[in-house]
């Protein structure tokens, strides 16, 4: 499915590549690793035509967006870039649909400014101030520490980007994750120093979880949950005592991917609890 042309936008002191189609209320779709805004080619278009206006940026560090000259890549960082992209975009609020980096830079920016998240929805993250750090959860996330380790970029590029077929793989049990699906990423992180500002995110991580996070949700909430994903289904059901509004877990088929693996029901399901907000 070909992508609309690009569009490129100033937004909390960066230049975001993005792309957009529809009209109407403003959904904003946040990618996380290894992806881009290519992630969302089905579901983009399918939202913008039950009358909403859908737009896809490119995070901070992946090509085109520009690379951060200040380093920046914490979940309070990633959170103001999407309450700047309203902004930039004319909107004084938007529907917020972040997966993996996306949904953890969603939680922030929900914390940041509640008043201008309309509806804020994740996909394949729990909230994080809700995970419990058991052996289990941590061998699953052990790319947390490899990714931060000396020299990972540069065994990354030497294998010819293929450690992100290997990612992709681990987390999509009973995908067969088709031909070229990892394309658009590595594209977007092979020019120089974009593979070295995407791991900046996994080099951000703090023990302590920023105050955006440690706050509860004060907005409607929705998470989806795949069903073979790596991060059981129950973890979103603890998470209920963090949101002080409506909180809806929709339990999908698929793993941490399940908008690519199985788009149909997931947009399907999307498409429904969007409704009340067009």
């Amino acid at each position: 499915m070909s992508a609309p042309p690009l569009k490129k936008i100033k937004a909390n002191g960066l230049t975001f590549g993005y792309f957009e189609e529809g009209t109407g209320p403003l959904v904003l779709l946040v990618h996380g690793f290894p992806d881009t805004a290519h992630t969302w080619s089905e579901v983009r278009p399918a939202v913008a035509a039950t009358g909403f206006r859908v737009v896809t940026p490119f995070t901070r560090g992946y090509f085109p967006t520009e690379i951060p000259s200040d380093g920046l890549y914490d979940s309070d960082t990633l959170g103001r870039d999407i309450l700047a992209l309203i902004a930039a975009l004319g909107e004084e609020s938007a529907v917020v649909l972040g997966h993996d980096w996306g949904a953890g830079a969603a939680y922030s920016a929900a914390g940041l400014a509640p008043a201008r998240v309309r509806f804020l929805i994740t996909a394949a993250i729990p909230h994080p101030a809700t995970m419990i750090p058991t052996p289990a959860l941590l061998w699953t996330v052990r790319h947390f520490l490899t990714l931060r380790l000396p020299g990972a970029a540069k065994r990354i590029r030497n294998a010819d980007f293929a450690h992100l077929d290997e990612l992709v793989a681990r987390w999509s049990p009973g995908w067969a994750v088709p031909q070229g699906e990892t394309d658009a990423v590595k594209a977007a992180l092979r020019p120089a120093g974009h593979l070295e500002a995407a791991l900046g995110y996994y080099a951000a991580i703090s023990p302590i979880l920023p105050k955006s996070q440690r706050r509860k949700v004060e907005v409607p909430a929705l998470a989806f949950a795949g069903d073979t994903d790596i991060v059981a289904p129950s973890a979103y059901e603890r998470a209920r005592s963090h949101y002080t509004k409506s909180y809806e877990v929709v339990n999908v088929e698929g793993a941490h991917f399940m908008h690519r693996q199985h788009p149909e029901q997931f947009i399907r399901e999307l498409v429904r609890v969007l409704g009340p907000y067009r």
